[in-house]
């Protein structure tokens, strides 16, 4: 639902929709801003499909590429957030609850998911060490390199379904952005439109795909080290399992999936009629 010029709408999830309706564009100062926003945006998800594919061909293998782009990944992947100040703040016109929704799934697969089940690593280990707890307590605050514990290893990381993601967030943003860019700027190449409402047709289904493979392989180790987990009794008299609140987040899926066939239906529809345009 992306306005001609607003630079920053997630209403199709980042990855496509129709052509957007026309709308006033934003006055010249927030038109100035975006642009440069939606540049850098776009070069940090270049920087990221550039460090995949060094790493592919140095590694000879697509497996465990996410720690050789984690940084970036991370960090203009957070960067979207400015996305729902650009909505509320009215410069762009997009609904502020449908993209900030849309952006905090991503950043929470980002950081609550992929970035945070490694942190169970030492509890398997206290599991079955007495004692454990003071030991785990000293490591944290005093890190010693050359300490090295078993159990210590990036579970979710190293998911096959991790890329799976990456790769059609990377692409999908890469367009995007470029889309809102060039839009903003009155001047959008053909191949860039076409991108954005054709490659959607496989990278929709693609991203989801991962995300949902990659919130399901964490769900044995939450379980297992109660991660981000509050249990009774406490003195706020409050608890929260998150393994069920991750079951919670792969059920709110079922929508999205149920309304694909539609939207890829829309997406194809949306492609004939630019090659109708030439």
């Amino acid at each position: 639902m992306a306005a001609s010029g607003s630079g920053g709408s997630r209403a199709d999830n980042g990855y496509s929709s129709l052509p957007p309706r026309r709308r006033k564009g934003p006055g010249a100062l927030a038109t100035a801003y975006l642009v440069i926003y939606n540049v850098v945006m776009t070069a940090g998800w270049l920087v990221i499909a550039v460090g995949l594919v060094r790493a592919y061909l140095a590694k000879g293998s697509y497996h465990s590429l996410y720690y050789s782009i984690e940084k970036p990944l991370k960090f203009f992947q957070t960067g979207a957030l400015l996305e729902i100040l650009h909505c509320a703040f009215g410069i762009v016109p997009s609904s502020v609850v449908l993209t900030a929704f849309q952006v905090m799934s991503r950043v929470f697969l980002t950081w609550a998911v992929t970035h945070s089940v490694k942190e169970l690593s030492l509890s398997c280990l206290c599991a079955a060490m007495p004692g454990c707890s003071l030991l785990l307590l000293s490591w944290k605050i005093f890190p010693l390199s050359f300490i090295h514990f078993p159990c210590i290893q990036a579970q979710v990381q190293t998911e096959d379904s991790v890329l799976l993601f990456v790769v059609a967030w990377t692409i999908t943003e890469i367009i995007r952005y470029s889309f809102y860019t060039f839009s903003l700027l009155n001047h959008l190449p053909y191949l860039i439109k076409w991108a954005r409402y054709t490659l959607f047709i496989v990278l929709y289904p693609m991203g989801v795909s991962g995300e949902l493979l990659t919130i399901y392989a964490a769900l044995p180790f939450v379980r297992q080290s109660g991660l981000y987990s509050i249990s009774l009794p406490n003195k706020y008299n409050f608890s929260f399992d998150y393994y069920t609140f991750l079951i919670l987040v792969m059920i709110s899926y079922i929508p999205m999936l149920d309304c694909m066939p539609e939207t890829v239906r829309i997406a194809v529809k949306a492609n004939n009629m630019l090659w109708n345009t030439l």
